[in-house]
This record gives structure tokens, C-alpha cells and sequence, in this order.
């Protein structure tokens, strides 16, 4: 009779035990995929929603005070552009995209506009270049992304209303906003005459319910020499990660400007970093629970199971088992279980996380492939684990002493 014939007898044979046993496993297992499900996509959720923020750091002149986070650009004071490149080269962990600003009002056919000069991301990132890779190649842990400067998949001019940064734009180009275009009945592909100068409309912006739907936008460098305004900015807008940014990138931005003032969306970033760590730590918490429930459980059944056959046992190793062929075949049927317990936890967990998902956390879930690896390695190391020591106990039998046993 092979191991695997006698596995199957017995798991046959004493059902009661194998249902208590796998029950615990399947629980366990089936609220920590659960609860890992939703943590995963709800994190996804929240960093899609505060991506459509744009910029969550703000770097301002000193003595700016913050009235409107959309229309904090409208000052009359000015920093050094050199400030850009410095934050460029600098390489700092978390920085997704920098875009500096400078605001001029001015009037086209007698009607009042603000033109906005911004530096488009592809000039950033030579700056990056030049210092031979920095922020292109920093390691970024708080997001557990890469991080680039600039995005090559946010080079479409809308991306302007949607991250308040923008990856291309000619010398000779502007961008609408939404009211200002429709005021002036233009669209993409018109000239629009600006300080004395002609220039080409790229696109209009969807409406963003901002300051920004009645602005005109135009390259950085274009608005300094219309102006006259030299090389400074008004501000410095940062899309930082969000953990980054509750974890000291903002003391970091101070620490390398110190003649800026550094200010960010806290409330939002602070409060989503919470719930997030929080969500984190309950997938814990139901790990600690499968190991300690399940564990208990396979461990209490083994040791069960060993006194129950002992006169069982005592016949295999008077017919020649070997105290390891007994070890192996209690682990075998532990990994067994523990295989099955954590597959059938994956797909009732996910069932589960895919139902509630949208009830309880107001997020679309679907399951995650590698969950169900990681649920049956755990539960095999933990049922093994559990185990190991009945397994000892049964392979240190002696065959005399249980035949002795009425």
C-alpha cells in the first residue's frame, strides 16, 4: 500500500476530523484574500482619485499666504526658476512631476485674461539627464513605483486639466481654458494675438470648474520675455506620492529651498495614508488569525489523530515503516489539507471581496491571481508547521508499547 493510498483512506475513513481541520483553514484563509482584495484595489482607487488632484505640494515665496489651492499662483511675488532645476537634479523620492508657473494678467480684445506661463515636463527632464540619471533612476519606496520626472503616457495637452502638468509645448503654442475659448469662439488650430505676438492654439481644456476654465496658457520662457519678468515664477507646483508626502518629502522640499515656503493638501494625504495602513494592517491581523486559528486547529487534530492510531501506527512500524516514512506521511496529509484549505479560502474570499467590495468600500473588485498562491503557501507552511511536532511524536512510537494498549 503506497503513502498516498493510505493518506486517502484515512482522509476518508475519519471525515469529522478532515472538516473540523479544513474548516479552519478555509475561514482563515477566506477573510485574509478578502480583506487583501479590497485593500489592494481600494489603495489603487485612492491613488487614481488624488492622481486626478495634480498637484499636492505647493512651493510658494516666503511670504505668500495660501488662500486658494487653484488660484495660488495669483501673487505679485516671485521666486528663482533656478529653483526648478535644483528640485530636478535633486532626485528626491516620491516627486512624480514638477511644473512652474508664472502669471501675467493681460487683456485680448479689452477683455481681462491671465497668462500662464509653464514649463512643459520633457525640458525637466533634460535637466534630470544632465545630472546623469537622478530622479530617472531613484528607487522609490513609499509607492513601490518608479518614478519618473515625466510621463510619456500623459502627453496629451488635456492631461494640463487632469495633473496640471503638461508633457510638451511649443514657444509658439497656447492652451484655452474652457470659458475663455468659448467667450472668444476659438478652437483648436486658430491664432490667438497675445502681447504683441501671434500664436497658435493647440487645444482647448475641458472644463475644470477652476480658475483655470478662463486662463490662457502659453511656454514658460514665452511668457518671461513677454513680460519682461526675467527668469522667475510665481510657484512651483509638486505631484508627490502620496506616502512620500506624509513621510517627509514636504521637510524635504523645505530643506533644499529654504527661502520657499512648502505647503501641501495634509488633510487629504494624511487622512488616505491612514486608511490605507489601516486596511494594510487588518490583512495582518487576519494573517496572525490564520496562523494562529488554523494552526492551533491542524495541530490539535494531529495530536488527535496520533493517539487515536496509535495501535496503527505501531503496525506499519512492525511491518517495517521507518520513523521518517510515519513523519512524511502525517506532514503529507497536513499539506494536503493545507493545499485544499488555502485554494478553496481563495476562491470564497475573492467571491466574497468581489460582492462587498463595492458595499462596504465603495470600490470595483476582481480577484487577484496571485492571491491564490499566496493563500496556499501559506496555509501548507502553516498546516506543515502545525504538524510537524504530532509527526515527531507518531515516528517515536514504539510498536511494543502500543500493541500493549487494550
Amino acid at each position: 500500500m503506497t503513502m498516498s493510498t493510505m493518506i486517502w483512506k484515512e482522509l476518508k475513513e475519519r471525515p469529522t476530523a478532515l472538516i473540523a481541520s479544513l474548516l479552519a483553514i478555509i475561514l482563515s484563509v477566506t477573510a485574509l484574500v478578502a480583506i487583501r482584495n479590497v485593500t489592494i484595489f481600494s489603495e489603487q482607487e485612492v491613488a487614481g482619485k488624488l492622481d486626478e488632484l495634480g498637484a499636492n505640494v505647493l512651493i510658494l515665496p516666503q511670504g505668500v499666504t495660501l488662500q486658494d489651492y487653484y488660484a495660488a499662483d495669483m501673487h505679485q511675488e516671485t521666486i528663482p526658476e533656478e529653483h526648478v532645476a535644483e528640485l530636478a537634479l535633486a532626485g528626491l523620492t516620491g516627486v512624480e512631476a514638477i511644473t512652474p508657473k508664472l502669471c501675467v494678467p493681460t487683456k485680448v480684445d479689452d477683455q481681462d485674461v491671465i497668462l500662464t506661463g509653464i514649463l512643459p515636463q520633457s525640458e525637466i527632464q533634460k535637466m534630470n539627464a544632465w545630472s546623469g540619471g537622478g530622479m530617472l533612476f531613484k528607487k522609490h519606496e513609499g509607492c513601490k513605483a518608479k518614478i519618473n520626472v515625466a510621463d510619456e503616457n500623459q502627453d496629451s495637452p488635456e492631461a494640463l486639466a487632469e495633473r496640471r502638468s503638461l508633457q510638451h509645448l511649443n514657444k509658439s503654442e497656447v492652451i484655452l481654458g474652457s470659458d475663455f475659448a468659448a467667450a472668444n469662439n476659438l478652437k483648436a488650430g486658430d491664432s490667438l494675438d497675445l502681447l504683441g505676438e501671434s500664436f497658435n492654439v493647440l487645444t482647448v481644456l475641458p472644463a475644470t470648474g477652476t480658475v483655470d476654465d478662463s486662463r490662457v496658457f502659453a511656454h514658460l520662457h514665452t511668457v518671461q520675455r513677454l513680460s519682461s519678468a526675467g527668469p522667475v515664477v510665481n510657484i512651483i507646483e509638486v505631484m508627490g506620492c502620496c506616502e512620500d508626502v506624509a513621510n517627509g518629502l514636504v521637510g524635504d522640499l523645505s530643506e533644499l529651498l529654504p527661502g520657499t515656503k512648502v505647503v501641501t493638501i495634509a488633510n487629504v494625504v494624511e487622512t488616505q495614508v491612514s486608511i490605507n495602513r489601516m486596511m494594510t494592517n487588518l490583512s495582518y491581523l487576519f494573517l496572525a488569525i490564520l496562523i494562529a486559528v488554523g494552526g492551533a486547529s491542524m495541530a490539535s487534530a494531529s495530536f488527535a489523530n496520533v493517539i487515536e492510531r496509535r495501535r496503527e501506527i505501531g503496525t506499519l512500524m512492525a511491518l517495517g515503516a521507518t520513523p521518517r516514512f510515519v513523519t512524511r506521511l502525517f506532514l503529507a496529509k497536513a499539506a494536503l489539507l493545507g493545499l485544499a484549505g488555502g485554494i478553496c479560502g481563495y476562491i470564497l474570499g475573492s467571491v466574497i471581496a468581489v460582492f462587498l467590495g463595492p458595499a462596504f468600500a465603495d470600490v470595483a473588485v476582481v480577484p487577484v491571481p496571485g492571491l491564490a498562491l499566496v493563500a496556499a503557501a501559506v496555509a501548507v507552511l502553516v498546516t506543515l508547521a502545525a504538524s510537524y511536532f504530532p509527526a515527531r511524536q507518531a515516528s517515536r512510537l514504539d510498536p511494543c508499547l502500543c500493541f500493549k494498549e487494550v
